[in-house]
């Protein structure tokens, strides 16, 4: 069905009707003299938060990942069972797991098609589901890396979950149910060819506990998975299973959890060993440098080379060129040490060195070891390795390496080639903030002073976070590369600590944290607009009590704020719910007046998420104009969503752009999220990078284009515009009148022939046109960065009609002057 959308001031009405032209046609009207409203100048946004390693990993130029060694040996390698990620630690009965992002279990016999698994389960802590996976198969590191079904508990939501698995994630089905948090809960999956049968008992089950009726039972008849391996898997939650055992052809098999202890290394880093040495490794929590463990080697005969080595962000390796200086540190301690320490750049395989350097004489009590490092040949996937040839024992801890010169931008501690991408993005306004900012542990004043004595903390996306990349270094970045900086705290911040962190950031250097910000090289108060208190807050459900909570401690973080500096615009972070205004109103009247902005979170994978963005938009400023039509709260769209990195998403974007465009006066930004991410370093369902990178290399994905398109052409004014067609547009021109532009998405498949009208705008000249077009699926790769990027063009003008043809699945720009 066709739309006719017909913009008027302050809304968007659409009137659909059928029409007797093809569905290959369309017709656009331009009336350039109706100015409807002012476009953001700032809505050029991206999202970045310490999410699949944007920042740690990423743009922090820290070129090695566990710098602080908290991380733990890694996981015994258990008898018959295959470990994909994750801590497990045998209890008495059966095995623990804490919170990770997809981590697995799997047991290598049987193979089951008709059967069935079950456990008793206990959760510690709290987060999202954990919970069995069946009739494995193709099984790999990473989130959603298997065929499979998988059966879990949602503590939180009180739901048994069924899901479907093929290297993705599609929910098949999820019943309500009612059990103890707390205590045990015992789960069990019965498989006969598609049909799958989960029960659910509220009390720690006796061996193989028979439950009357099943909680949840589903037959799959899409390409049913109908045979596999069995295992265990946690989605950020913590759980204990206990007396698991499988059934298959009427026998039982119970489970054991026994295996070699692995060698004391932080399971990032690797143990380099030598035959010739008898050696030992150990991690020290008795008294490290930083946080709560250090690395020990130690030689206690022979020689040979024994130490660690590091490649980078989950070992794809450091890149290095020929001639390229690196700089770094490391922290030492020795006891009996009778040789030197050395640390090197080496190939993967250690058989090469690009560049060392030896400490002769280490201190017995912990001592920083600078160096620098300049290699002589090339390669992306280089290992750092210290390592000491003589007996004695070496303690180490937090190891920095980073690049020198024009690698780091101006003069910060971030990769050059990441953030200048992001300038040439276009983008004019960056939101630093997520569910990172949620995590107990996200203090601003851990970000501050020396970074190697930053605590790492148990983030929400990774449980040994850097504290290297903080507020500070966010600002500072903002202010190098010309952005306007927003950045999320925990709301649970004390309202001294937030006074502290207004006088850190933007104090005199006289005042008490202005010259720590000084001291920390500068001295000038950075200018700071913006700040929000929370993200997505009582996203966990629609809570009345939360909702309140939340409300009061806006206000008073918000008092302190203002009394501080009352120039800074303070977002509320409460998630809205618009099937929930009673909540809704409450926090709005707790915050009107003292709240500039409100966030909205939005989705952007369909090609057509402007619809739903426009609606949105359009209910949350009735309501609060309903609530207080005298209300100056507007809204900023901190983070555009979903899984996407396709054009299909870039077309989301787009014409979410041109919701806000047609919503100016009431929207300050929009920032697609997530701004940056790692090649292949994807750890959960947002898998929706604008900019991606590995180490030697970052390219622009399509909805990159679309954003730099958007950049490139913004002009501050949108004018009317009707359509008689299939196609999303906006058209907006410059203050003076001299320049039009149309922003024109059309999200289908085939082209769509278009005359576009004007009135109020002569002339003759050539229109400017940039295009984005191609398959919905397509993505740019490190072969082909560019292949669905913008193409730019010119097509003739003559008087004040235009002939133009839209390709499907196509964002394009047509940009006329007088």
């Amino acid at each position: 069905m066709k739309q006719f959308i017909r913009t008027t001031i302050g809304a968007v009405s659409l009137a659909v009707f059928a029409l007797g032209a093809s569905a290959q046609n369309a017709r656009i009207a331009i009336d350039a003299t109706k100015v409807l409203n002012k476009i953001p100048a700032k809505m050029y946004g991206s999202c970045i938060e310490d999410v699949n390693h944007e920042i740690y990993g990423g743009l922090y130029d820290q070129l090695l990942y566990g710098e602080s060694f908290e991380e733990p040996a890694p996981t015994p390698n258990y008898d018959g069972w295959k470990t994909l990620n994750g801590e497990w630690k045998p209890t008495a009965a059966g095995i623990e797991v804490k919170p990770g992002s997809g981590d697995k279990l799997i047991r290598e016999n049987p193979i089951v098609k008709n059967g069935s698994a079950e456990a008793d389960i206990k959760f510690t802590g709290r987060g999202d589901n954990a919970g069995f996976i069946v009739r494995v198969n193709h099984e790999q590191a990473g989130l959603d890396d298997f065929d499979g079904y998988e059966i879990s508990l949602n503590p939180d939501r009180q739901m048994v979950i069924l899901g479907k698995h093929v290297h993705n994630w599609k929910m098949l089905k999820e019943v309500k149910v009612s059990f103890d948090r707390n205590s045990w809960t015992h789960l069990k999956v019965d498989m006969n060819n598609g049909q799958i049968s989960v029960y659910v008992g509220n009390e720690h089950a006796a061996y193989l506990k028979n439950i009357d009726a099943p909680a949840l039972t589903y037959t799959d008849t899409d390409h049913p998975l109908l045979s596999g391996k069995i295992g265990l898997r946690t989605f950020n939650l913590g759980a204990i299973f206990e007396n698991f055992a499988i059934k298959k052809d009427g026998e039982t098999i119970r489970s054991l959890f026994s295996g070699k202890p692995p060698v004391q290394v932080s399971r990032v880093w690797d143990a380099v060993t030598s035959p010739t040495a008898r050696a030992n490794f150990m991690l020290d929590g008795n008294d490290p440098y930083n946080s709560k463990q250090a690395q020990v080697i130690e030689i206690l005969s022979g020689t040979g080379k024994i130490g660690v080595a590091n490649k980078g962000l989950n070992r794809w390796g450091i890149s290095v060129k020929r001639g390229e200086k690196f700089q770094g540190s490391v922290f030492f301690k020795a006891d009996g040490l009778t040789g030197p320490v050395t640390v090197a750049l080496q190939n993967a395989a250690g058989t090469k060195t690009y560049a060392s350097t030896s400490f002769k004489s280490i201190a017995s009590a912990w001592t920083k070891y600078p160096f620098t490092l300049t290699t002589n040949a090339t390669d992306p996937k280089a290992r750092f390795v210290i390592y000491i040839d003589k007996k004695g024992r070496l303690s180490i801890d937090q190891a920095t390496l980073m690049n020198t010169g024009a690698a780091q931008f101006k003069g910060l501690p971030l990769r050059a080639d990441i953030a200048t991408k992001m300038q040439e993005e276009g983008l004019n306004f960056v939101r630093y903030g997520g569910t990172m900012v949620n995590a107990p542990d996200y203090k601003w004043k851990n970000m501050v002073g020396p970074r190697d004595k930053r605590p790492i903390y148990e983030g929400h996306w990774y449980s040994y976070t850097s504290n290297g990349f903080g507020i500070n270094e966010f600002v500072a970045y903002s202010e190098a590369a010309g952005f306007d900086p927003a950045f999320a705290i925990n709301v649970e911040e004390t309202p001294q600590d937030v006074a502290d962190m207004l006088e850190y950031l933007t104090g005199s250097a006289t005042t008490t944290w202005g010259k720590k910000r000084a001291e920390a090289g500068h001295p000038a108060p950075y200018k700071l607009k913006y700040i929000e208190l929370g993200n997505e807050e009582v996203i966990w459900g629609d809570l009345k009590n939360d909702y309140q909570h939340y409300a009061e401690r806006f206000n008073l973080l918000y008092d302190v704020i203002h009394k501080n500096n009352p120039e800074i615009k303070v977002i509320c972070a409460a998630w809205w719910r618009p099937k929930s205004l009673d909540n809704m109103e409450m926090v709005f009247k707790a915050i009107n007046g003292r709240a500039d902005y409100w966030d909205l979170h939005t989705w952007a994978d369909d090609a057509n998420s402007g619809t739903q963005v426009d609606h949105d938009l359009q209910n949350m400023r009735d309501m609060f104009l309903k609530w207080d039509p005298n209300t100056k709260l507007r809204i900023t769209i901190f983070e555009e969503n979903g899984g996407l990195h396709n054009l299909q998403r870039a077309l989301g974007h787009a014409t979410t752009m041109n919701a806000v465009r047609r919503h100016g006066d009431f929207v300050l930004t929009s920032c697609a999220a997530n701004g940056l991410q790692g090649l292949g370093q994807n750890d959960n369902d947002w898998d929706q990078g604008q900019v991606f990178f590995t180490p030697s290399q970052v390219w622009g994905m399509p909805p990159f284009y679309a954003t730099q398109m958007a950049a490139k052409n913004h002009e501050p004014l949108r004018v009317e515009s009707n359509v008689d067609g299939d196609l999303d547009v906006t058209a907006t021109r410059s203050e003076s009148g001299d320049e039009l532009v149309l922003h024109v998405v059309n999200t289908k498949s085939a082209a769509v022939a278009t005359t576009i009208s004007l009135s109020g705008f002569t002339g003759n000249g050539p229109v400017k046109v940039y295009s984005l077009a191609g398959d919905p699926k397509a993505e740019n790769t490190p072969l082909h960065p560019t292949a669905v990027s913008t193409k730019e063009s010119s097509i003739p003008r003559s008087g004040n009609t235009i002939s133009y043809t839209f390709p499907g699945n196509s964002y394009t720009i047509l940009r006329l002057k007088k």
